[in-house]
C-alpha cells in the first residue's frame, strides 16, 4: 500500500536501488589487476594466498583492517523530507 502519491511498491524500489547502488560501489572499490608482492602502505610482504584470493590486492591485512575501519559510510537520502516534498 502506497502512502499520498507514491505509485504501489515505492518503499521496495527505494530498497532495490539502495541495495543496488551499495553493490555497484562494493564492486568499485575492489582491487583490480596485478597483486603488489610488498604493501604499499607498509612495505611488509603480501602473502602469497592473499594475493590469490584477492586479485590486485595492493595493502596487507593489517593496513588493509585499518583503512576497513577508517570507511566513511555516505549515501543518498532516498526518502528526503516532508518539507521537500510539499515544494
Amino acid at each position: 500500500m502506497a502512502n499520498g502519491w507514491a505509485p504501489d511498491g515505492a518503499v521496495q524500489d527505494q530498497i532495490d536501488d539502495s541495495i543496488a547502488d551499495a553493490v555497484l560501489e562494493a564492486r568499485a572499490r575492489m582491487p583490480s589487476g596485478e597483486s603488489l608482492e610488498e604493501c604499499e602502505a607498509c612495505g611488509e610482504d603480501i602473502p602469497e594466498r592473499r594475493r590469490q584470493a584477492l586479485p590486485g590486492v595492493r595493502t596487507c591485512i593489517a593496513c588493509q583492517s585499518g583503512r576497513d575501519a577508517r570507511r566513511v559510510i555516505g549515501g543518498i537520502n532516498r526518502r528526503g523530507s516532508k518539507d521537500s516534498q510539499l515544494r
